[in-house]
């Protein structure tokens, strides 16, 4: 199996290629690709901004086509499963698969396998599901508030994260603007992941997102 795989930004992709091989092994490929932000899923099945803007779910319809049209060729006997990665952040999950349903279902030719894994409430849960990898990441982070934090809750995740493990917290970190919070963010995907049990993490949206990918590797649950 052959995954090509979608993250809303950076700090996405440097977990995901981390965390890929502990979930899958080294039987099957992948490829992750990172986009500059999350954006709207578009009207209709028009891609609402230009392609180098890089803004992931305005672009869904073009991508979406073009690995209806790349991987369903009739030569093409490998499996191949596009799986969306991206952040629920304050929308209704319900209405939020709904709606990516009906856009790839608006999609000719469409990806003859497409999952959505939505991380609720940010990519930063995926992170906490594994509280003792955050520990030894980053030795000195507070405990309590570790200890205090609901997996998958909406609750301002990525802050919390900040909360518990960088100095000054949250305030610090968003008073010097938002490329400082995504570099920093992408440490955290950097020092963390490596540490991360994937069998242990309790995240339920992890845990949704891997089984998904045992489900098409082929591996038993």
């Amino acid at each position: 199996m052959h995954f090509e795989i979608l993250v809303e930004d950076l700090s996405g992709k440097k977990a995901l290629d981390i965390l890929l091989p502990k979930i899958i092994g080294n039987k099957h490929t992948f490829n992750i690709h990172s986009y500059k932000g999350c954006g709207r899923i578009p009207k209709g099945i028009s891609t609402s901004s230009e392609a180098n803007k890089r803004i992931l779910l305005d672009q869904l319809p073009r991508l979406f086509c073009g690995y209806g049209r790349t991987y369903n060729a009739n030569h093409n006997t490998y499996p191949v499963a596009v799986i969306l990665v991206c952040d629920l952040d304050n929308k209704s999950l319900e209405k939020f698969l709904l709606d990516l349903g009906a856009l790839l279902n608006n999609c000719n030719p469409q990806p003859r396998i497409t999952k959505f894994c939505i991380a609720i409430e940010e990519g930063e849960a995926w992170l906490l599901g594994d509280l003792q990898a955050v520990r030894s990441a980053y030795p000195k982070a507070n405990i309590k508030l570790l200890d205090n934090y609901v997996n998958d809750s909406i609750c301002g995740t990525w802050e919390t994260l900040a909360n518990a493990v960088y100095p000054g917290g949250a305030i610090a970190l968003s008073s010097k603007g938002w490329q400082a919070i995504g570099a920093e963010k992408s440490q955290w995907a950097e020092k963390i992941t490596p540490h991360v049990n994937v069998e242990k993490n309790v995240s339920p949206s992890f845990k949704y997102f891997k089984d998904v990918l045992h489900k098409l590797a082929g591996i038993e649950l």
